[in-house]
């Protein structure tokens, strides 16, 4: 397997950009994903390594050959797309070895290749069916099963299981990482479901509008986001936010979250807003951070005051919507809390996992 390498790629259709200087380093063995809203240009970075899309400026290496000018067969990659795109009136067998066929790979090693790939994918019984015989997770493993037999340099997924149904894409994302696992094959993974990419990814590449917002693993992309869009995008719920004024307090700043509820702020963060008196900014906290205040909460943990306004019961857990002034944030809390909406509940909030990100920008003011 091979490293690919995106150096300062630029990407436009006639006089719209749409990829602005995309620079990037995918390890040998790697499974990357490009994760972001419709739009942003994660289908097109990767059409572009694949070469099934022309770059505009910069240079694409794969194992360290640039790979501008070299038509899509000679990159030696292997692209997995969402809509299976198999050969309706060939089995399962010719689908996978179609493309050792055009290379005219002989046929003992091509029967070797199939089984064993079909073998690793569990569709071994399968090898005789035509399409129109199969559910779509077995036509996606098959799809799959294609690109292992060639034994490319770079795996390519372009949301493949968006055309699943819920259960079947769960089974089906953690077959491809078991599949990875044991292939070890350098892997670049599209998708719009920041599940997936959690899931997935050893590093994940959050994109919007066309450019690099963070590449980070997926602790770091949760626990560590580096810009607000970050935040906002991964978690299901995703983070809260709040308009917050940074005031200056009994002693040290705090944040004036609606005129009423007021936050101490962490030693942490306090050289973040000590210049920022006067000044806005955006408060977050992931639900899972808000705990009922009982008489075993820190003392040193901040709470409020807040009236219950909706809750979503999950089985093993509540999610409960809260108003914060024009605000309404989502707590995740255990299946026992289950307050009654327009009650007003004490809400703890864990001062370590505070984030605070710059109005203007979004650029994140935690230290990491």
């Amino acid at each position: 397997m091979s490293a690919v390498s995106l150096k300062n790629v630029f990407k436009s259709y006639d006089a719209t950009p749409v990829i602005h200087g995309v620079d990037l380093d995918i390890r040998d063995g790697e499974f990357i994903v490009f994760v972001g809203p419709s739009g942003c240009g994660k289908s097109t970075l990767m059409r572009m390594v694949a070469g099934l899309e022309d770059i505009t400026a910069g240079e694409i290496l794969i194992d360290g050959q640039v790979v501008n000018d070299l038509p899509p067969r000679d990159r030696d990659i292997a692209m997995v797309f969402q809509d299976y795109a198999l050969y309706p009136n060939k089995t399962v067998f010719e689908n996978m070895a179609f493309g050792l066929r055009l290379r005219k790979t002989p046929a003992d090693r091509i029967k070797e290749c199939v089984h064993s790939a079909a073998e690793t994918l569990q569709i071994s019984h399968l090898l005789e069916r035509l399409p129109k015989a199969l559910s779509g997770g077995q036509r996606q493993r098959v799809a799959m099963g294609r690109a292992i037999v060639r034994q490319p340099k770079v795996f390519l997924f372009d949301e493949p299981l968006s055309n699943l149904d819920a259960l079947l894409r769960n089974q089906v994302r953690a077959e491809i990482k078991k599949l990875h696992h044991r292939l070890k094959g350098t892997t670049i993974y599209v998708t719009h479901d920041q599940v997936e990419a959690m899931t997935l990814a050893d590093r994940i590449v959050v994109l919007r509008a066309g450019v690099i917002v963070q590449v980070g693993t997926p602790d770091e992309i949760y626990h560590q986001p580096r810009h607000r869009f970050v935040a906002g995008f991964t978690g299901s719920p995703p983070m809260n936010f709040v308009d917050a004024g940074v005031v200056a307090g009994d002693g040290r700043p705090m944040l004036n979250l609606d005129g009423t509820h007021y936050l101490p702020l962490p030693d942490a963060l306090l050289p973040a807003i000590q210049d920022r008196l006067g000044t806005e900014v955006d408060f977050g906290i992931r639900p899972e951070n808000l705990h009922l205040a009982d008489s075993a909460t820190p003392a040193d943990w901040p709470k409020l005051s807040l009236q219950v306004e909706l809750i979503e019961p999950m089985g093993a857990e509540n999610l409960v919507h809260f108003a914060l002034g024009q605000h309404a944030i989502v707590g995740r809390f255990g299946n026992a809390v289950r307050p009654a909406p327009g009650t007003q509940i004490e809400v703890a909030i864990e001062p370590e996992k505070m984030h605070l990100f710059d109005k203007a920008s979004g650029a994140t003011l935690n230290s990491f």
